[in-house]
């Protein structure tokens, strides 16, 4: 079964290697290809799961952006302060 190429494969081994924008880009491509009805069955499959990578960063990417400002409290003299983040770490 064929695999993405390796630039694409290590881009999404490191989800912060790959800026959102990129990642919701090539997932678009992605979806394009798919839909244009002219890939063999092995390819589609292969985007399909390369897609779905790509769909995990995204969702990854926009759910650490929420916690980011969910942060974002009022100071007593009103002024936004973000408070440090802690992710946890996988």
């Amino acid at each position: 079964m064929p695999t993405p190429p390796k630039s694409t494969q290590s881009a999404l081994s490191s989800k912060a290697a790959i800026p959102f924008e990129d990642a919701l880009k090539n997932l678009e491509s992605v979806v394009e290809a798919m839909e244009s009805g002219e890939l063999a069955l092995e390819s589609l499959i292969a985007k399909y799961e390369e897609g779905v990578k790509l769909a995990k960063v995204c969702q990854e990417k926009l759910a650490e952006a929420e916690l980011k400002i969910q942060q974002l409290e009022k100071s007593s003299s009103g002024e936004l302060k973000l408070k440090p983040l802690a992710l946890d770490e996988e």
